[in-house]
C-alpha cells in the first residue's frame, strides 16, 4: 500500500509518500515502511520576527507551498500508483489545517483515491516505527511533548489510546518558546535554550539559580508549566534591577536556561516513570518536537534503565521528531490496515468511500 500524506497543522508544509508492508497482528513489529519521498517547506524564517507562529501567515504560505511540495513529492512516483491519501485533521491551527484538508480533498477527487483523516498526535506516537529495529510490545505509554501538547498516553494496543495525563496550561514546548523570548533568544526557542544550557558551567557562576518543579509530587499525571514560566519572568526582573545589561551576561543566561530545562525534564520524567510503573507497561515511547531535546532523550533513557530495566524505550530519529508527513502516512497505514484486517479482506479488494473531513484544532487522541 502506498500512502500520500499531507501535513499542515502548524508552520510546516509537508507531503510524503510511504510504502507500507506487513500486517498489524500482535506482537507488533510486523508493519514496515519505505519512504519514497519526504518534502518539507519550513516557515520558520517568516514567523521568527513575530516570535511565534501567526495563523493567517501560516495559512497563506501553506496555500502557496502545497502545489510546489506535491510536485516535488511526485518526482519518482506517479499519482496513479498511490493507494490512499492521508491528511492531518487536528489538533493544530485550524486555518492551517483547513488548507491541507481542502487540498487533500481536491486531490482525492481528481485522482479518484480514498482519503483518510489522521490525528497529528498519533503521528508522533508511530514515528518511532521508522526505525526498522523497533518492535513495540503492549501495553505501552507514550510521552508526547511538543509546542502545543504535553501528554502521557496509555496504549493498550494499536489504535486504542487513553490520555492519562496532560498539561493544564502551557505545553512544555510553548514554555520553552516563551522563556526564550524573555531571554531575547531567537525563535524557535526550544533549540536555543538547549544550546545555551549546554554552555552552563557551574564553577564559573557565583549566583545559584533555583526554579520550581510544578506538580512534580501531585498524585496524578498532569502537568503545569505556566508557573515555571512566571518564575523565570520574576527572576529576570529581579536580576535586571542589579544587572542592567542582563541579557548580555551569557553566564547568567546559560544558567537560567540550564535550570529551566532541567526543571521541565525533571517533571516530565518523574510523571512518566510513575505512570509506567502503575500501568505495568512494556514499552515507553517518546515523541513530539521537544523529544529532539538531547538531555530529555538521555535522562529519560537513564531513568528507564534504573527504574524500568525490562522496558523497551523507543524514540524517533531526530529528523522525524518535528512535524512531517511521514508520520502521518505511517498512522494512516496502521489505521487502514487495521480496518481491512477486521474485515478479513485485503486492501486492494475493497473500496471505501471517503468521508467529509473537518479541521479540529483541539482534536483529542482516542
Amino acid at each position: 500500500m502506498r500512502v500520500l500524506a499531507i501535513e499542515t497543522s502548524c508552520d510546516e508544509t509537508a507531503i510524503s509518500i510511504v510504502e507500507c508492508f506487513g500486517g498489524i497482528n500482535p506482537p507488533i513489529g510486523e508493519p514496515r515502511f519505505k519512504i519514497l519521498s519526504n518534502i518539507i517547506a519550513s516557515q520558520i524564517k517568516i514567523h521568527a520576527k513575530w516570535g511565534g507562529v501567526v495563523p493567517n501567515l501560516a495559512k497563506r504560505e501553506h496555500i502557496k507551498n502545497l502545489p510546489i511540495v506535491l510536485k516535488k513529492a511526485l518526482r519518482k512516483t506517479k499519482m496513479e500508483d498511490i493507494d490512499l491519501i492521508a491528511v492531518t485533521v487536528g489538533p493544530g491551527l485550524e486555518p492551517a489545517l483547513w488548507t491541507g484538508i481542502n487540498f487533500a480533498e481536491d486531490l482525492a477527487k481528481k485522482s479518484n483515491k480514498p482519503l483518510i483523516g489522521i490525528n497529528h498526535m498519533e503521528g508522533h506516537i508511530v514515528a518511532s516505527l521508522l526505525n526498522q529495529k523497533n518492535k513495540i510490545t503492549f501495553p505501552a505509554i507514550a510521552l508526547l511533548v511538543s509546542g502545543g501538547h504535553t501528554e502521557i498516553v496509555f496504549i493498550r494496543k494499536w489504535l486504542d489510546y487513553k490520555i492519562i495525563g496532560q498539561t493544564r496550561d502551557d505545553a512544555a514546548g510553548e514554555a520553552f518558546d516563551k522563556v526564550a523570548k524573555m531571554l531575547k533568544l531567537p525563535y524557535p526557542g526550544g533549540p536555543e535554550i538547549s544550546k545555551m544550557a549546554e554552555k552552563f558551567k557551574i564553577k564559573n557562576l557565583k549566583l545559584k539559580i533555583n526554579l520550581p518543579r510544578p506538580m512534580i509530587n501531585s498524585k496524578d499525571y498532569d502537568f503545569s508549566f505556566s508557573g515555571l514560566k512566571t518564575a523565570v519572568l520574576y527572576l529576570i526582573k529581579d536580576l535586571q534591577k542589579t544587572i542592567p545589561k542582563f541579557s548580555d551576561r551569557k553566564d547568567l543566561v546559560s544558567s537560567i536556561c540550564h535550570e529551566f530545562q532541567q526543571a521541565v525534564i525533571d517533571v516530565l520524567i518523574k510523571k512518566t516513570i510513575c505512570a509506567a510503573k502503575e500501568y505495568k507497561i512494556k514499552t515507553l515511547i517518546l515523541g513530539g518536537g521537544v523529544s529532539a531535546n538531547t538531555e530529555l532523550r538521555k535522562q529519560l533513557a537513564e531513568a528507564i534503565k534504573k527504574e524500568l530495566p525490562n522496558t523497551l524505550y523507543l524514540i524517533p530519529d531526530i529528523k522525524y521528531t518535528t512535524d512531517n508527513a511521514v508520520m502521518i502516512a505511517i498512522a494512516a497505514c496502521l489505521r487502514r490496515q487495521a480496518y481491512f484486517h477486521a474485515l478479513k479482506k485485503p486492501f486492494d479488494k475493497l473500496k471505501v468511500k471517503s468521508k467529509k473531513l473537518k479541521a479540529n484544532g483541539n482534536l483529542i487522541l482516542k
